[in-house]
């Protein structure tokens, strides 16, 4: 097995026909033999220490290869943590009740997972003059504690977990909800969940930041020490590549840059004096699984074992569950088409089954109709019962790790692992990550992929179905297409203001200053955001505090 070179660039050039052979070369450039044999891989016995780390070794162990648990799903399915946010808090509300009342019965556990409008991932109030036309657009718009506890009105939240998609405000959104959980009298401890929070994904591909990189990387460490101290059951961060791969990075530059940003906050935390094994075991990870099935499912199993040897060997951790990485996978919203939209219900069937197939332990699976609008509840209901189809039909959880040991798929494992330490290798001579974010590294290099990527669907080389293969003259099959009505927006800014008029304005200032002593003086800010919320000080204005003295950022010279 070759690959292409993972550093190579391309200069965007006329359009011209790429010298690949579609039939023998994967989507990250991965040249397939024709078969695999024994002679394929490198023998191991993870009996015997003098072998390299054991690569494949054993489910459960060490270094993870074929599973973070020993027996995997057979005794535990995986989380179905859908993703959903529209409108105002009281409409994402009942979609959620709706998913939890759709998943009673099944062996898996349910997870609830935010997505907020673009607004407040910009940490901005739903009436700022920059929200105007985009409250509850593409996600629920949040700007108060009094929002927060309609969001998640009448749910459990010491029972239930829940992931928040937020990175820019993450640490203002979790304080508002941990003032909530507070104000309910719900004890810290019980209450599980996951915090996005990954901002240096939002300098690669996102582009949803507000801080200089060094500020965003300081509030990221005083999420995860403030996790450490109070919620054992939290991930303060999931290290997140999904987005980097919708930018249009290959499968091996997701897994390098994702393993890469979370080797950067580990180092942040180790710097600051936290004990590597204090927070390493509520890390967790989010990637992408694609179209290339084989690649998605060694991807997974790769990043595992590079994970946990960076945790042992680089980093000194101790604890085993320091070294291993638990992960959330969604199905590659990139990769659904608006022409022939029900063959994305196929796409996101077996890329799903790669998620499964290499190891996740939740996962999300997107609605036929992303590409149109916000998913409508049949399109969700549709992507749910494909989970639980998978679950409870094609027998993929009877045992663990079924693909391991097969040639080819410890032999793509063993090339993703190479080149993605490669591309590790290259950050760390340049500095590490952010030192790469203002060189432009990381935007360059997926860039350069994607141009690649067009290049080859331009040819004709890269077929998909219904868009350049396969046009039947039904491109645009109907589907109904959930609409969010301008009354979200007014309504929402009406509530906004009289949850100002009726606050005490005095602990309003109070509670801002403290939130910028905090941050001028470089201490952990989370205590103040915390009481900041319960002061009833806004999203916007907690953000705003901490840009007094951090600033905002634009972007680099070279962006």
């Amino acid at each position: 097995m070759t690959a292409t070179n993972p550093t190579a660039t391309t200069k965007p050039t006329a359009p011209q026909k790429p010298a690949i052979d579609p039939e023998t070369v994967t989507l990250s450039g991965y040249v397939i033999d024709e078969r695999y044999a024994p002679g394929s891989v490198q023998t191991t016995d993870p009996a015997d220490p003098s072998k390299p780390h054991a690569r494949i070794g054993e489910p459960g162990k060490f270094p993870f290869t074929r599973g973070v648990h020993s027996t995997m799903y057979r005794s535990r399915l995986w989380t179905m943590r859908q993703f959903a946010g529209f409108g105002s808090a009281d409409d994402t509300n009942r979609r959620f009740k709706y998913l939890l009342e759709n998943t009673k019965g099944t062996k898996a556990n349910t997870g609830l997972s935010t997505a907020f409008d673009l607004p407040t991932l910009m940490g901005r109030d739903s009436d700022d003059a920059l929200s105007a036309g985009e409250v509850g657009r593409c996600g629920v718009a949040i700007s108060t504690i009094e929002d927060m506890h309609r969001l998640y009105a009448d749910i459990p939240i010491g029972e239930v977990t829940v992931s928040q998609t937020i990175n820019g405000p993450a640490a203002v959104i979790w304080a508002m909800y941990l003032a909530m959980a507070k104000e309910r009298g719900v004890d810290w401890s019980t209450v599980g969940g996951t915090l996005q929070n990954d901002i240096l994904k939002e300098f690669h591909a996102q582009n949803e930041f507000i801080y200089p990189p060094e500020a965003s990387v300081k509030l990221v460490v005083d999420t995860i020490e403030f996790a450490a101290q109070h919620l054992p059951k939290w991930n303060s961060v999931s290290i997140s590549g999904y987005h980097i791969r919708e930018a249009g990075s290959t499968a091996t530059q997701e897994l390098a840059f994702t393993l890469r940003d979370g080797m950067e906050y580990a180092e942040a935390c180790i710097k600051r004096g936290i004990p590597v094994d204090s927070f390493a075991p509520r890390l967790s990870f989010f990637f992408n699984s694609h179209n290339e099935f084989f690649e998605e499912i060694c991807k997974l199993r790769a990043a595992r074992r590079i994970w946990a040897l960076a945790m042992r060997d680089r980093f000194g951790a101790k604890n085993e569950r320091s070294m291993l990485m638990r992960t959330h996978v969604q199905t590659a919203g990139c990769s659904l088409t608006e022409q022939q939209p029900l063959n994305n219900i196929v796409r996101v069937a077996y890329q799903a089954m790669a998620g499964v197939l290499g190891g996740c332990q939740s996962l999300h699976t997107d609605s036929m109709d992303e590409t149109l609008g916000l998913p409508t509840e049949t399109a969700v209901r549709v992507a749910l019962r494909t989970q639980q189809i998978l679950a409870h039909e094609t027998g993929v959880h009877r045992t663990v790790d079924p693909l391991g040991g097969s040639w080819y798929v410890e032999a793509l494992t063993d090339q993703m692992e190479k080149d993605a330490n490669q591309y590790i290798k290259e950050i760390d001579d340049m500095g590490g990550v952010v030192s790469g974010i203002h060189k432009g590294y990381f935007r360059r290099q997926i860039a350069e992929a994607s141009y690649r990527f067009g290049q080859e669907m331009e040819a004709g080389d890269r077929l998909v179905v219904g868009m350049n293969a396969y046009n039947d003259g039904n491109e645009e099959q109907q589907v109904e297409i959930l609409q969010i009505p301008h009354t979200v927006e007014t309504e929402q800014c009406d509530r906004l203001a009289k949850f100002r008029r009726e606050r005490n304005a005095d602990g309003v200032k109070r509670a801002l200053d403290a939130i910028r002593v905090a941050a001028r003086k470089g201490e952990n800010v989370m205590p103040t955001l915390v009481e900041g919320a319960l002061a009833k000080c806004t999203l916007g204005e907690m953000v705003q505090a901490m840009a007094d003295v951090f600033g905002r950022y634009s972007g680099g010279p070279e962006w």
